[in-house]
């Protein structure tokens, strides 16, 4: 079982695809790490030795690439500041709108949510 940074990799997987089930390594990041250790493309997961995962890991902790929590706790801290220091994309996270100048008229679903449905007469009538 191959376990980099708290993740256990998917072992039917060739190595360089398993490696960006781990939270800050994309395709490039995990093609140039098998590089770097010598691992080959077409290897799998389960095809590898205790050596291999450690030099992996080795390799990840040593190239300077944030991984998991530490990554996690970056960009948190990142959005805590814009929204501490109000600035126009810390008002955008505050309110849950989209930050980089996407419509919102029309779509934004994601950051939005889901559409409410506006009933017509629904006024409360008050005494």
């Amino acid at each position: 079982m191959a376990r980099i940074a708290g993740i256990d990799l998917p072992k039917a997987k060739r190595v360089h695809i398993a490696l960006t089930y781990v939270y800050g390594i994309g395709h490039t990041t995990a093609q140039k790490v098998c590089q770097r250790v010598g691992i080959a493309e077409e290897r799998r997961v389960n095809d590898l030795t205790e050596d291999e995962v450690t030099k992996l890991r080795e390799e990840i902790e040593r190239g300077g690439i944030q991984v998991e929590g530490d990554l996690r706790r970056v960009e948190g801290l990142n959005v805590k500041r814009l929204i501490e220091i109000n600035c126009y994309r810390g008002q955008r996270h505050r309110r849950g709108l989209p930050t980089r100048g996407q419509r919102t008229k029309t779509n934004a679903r994601t950051r939005r949510g889901r559409k409410r449905v506006t009933v017509a007469g629904k006024k409360v009538a008050t005494k």
